[in-house]
């Protein structure tokens, strides 16, 4: 079984950074497409970002393109979210996703992704 943990999040002003980490226990994720989701009140669980098992190709909804990087280190076993420029729509839970059998580019539904963490809150004011 895997045990995703995310961590970084916070209230945060228009125009701010944040950084969210999430680790990994139980398995190994270096084979593993790590992604990131969001979920706001009242809406559906989106997709945000993902990274490939080696980190060399990255995949963005267009909401973030430019301003969210993602990145990991399989030596840690943990994958990052660094989000700039941040703007109150961004507001939301924000959650760490992995399995087994994805493919690329990743899908933005989150029914294929089969390990969750219990996500962290990302609030940003305006």
């Amino acid at each position: 079984q895997v045990q995703l943990v995310e961590s970084g999040g916070g209230l945060v002003q228009a125009g701010g950074s944040l950084r969210l980490s999430c680790a990994a226990s139980g398995r190994t994720l270096g084979w593993y497409i790590m992604g990131w989701f969001r979920q706001a009140p009242g809406q559906e669980r989106e997709f945000v970002a993902a990274i490939s098992w080696s980190g060399s190709a990255t995949y963005y909804a267009d909401s973030v393109k430019g301003r969210f990087t993602i990145s990991r280190d399989n030596a840690k076993n943990t994958v990052y979210l660094q989000m700039n420029s941040l703007k109150p729509e961004d507001t939301g839970h924000y959650y760490c996703a992995s399995g087994p059998g994805l493919s690329w580019p990743p899908p933005a539904s989150d029914r294929p992704w089969n390990y969750w963490g219990q996500g962290t809150q990302v609030t940003v004011s305006s």
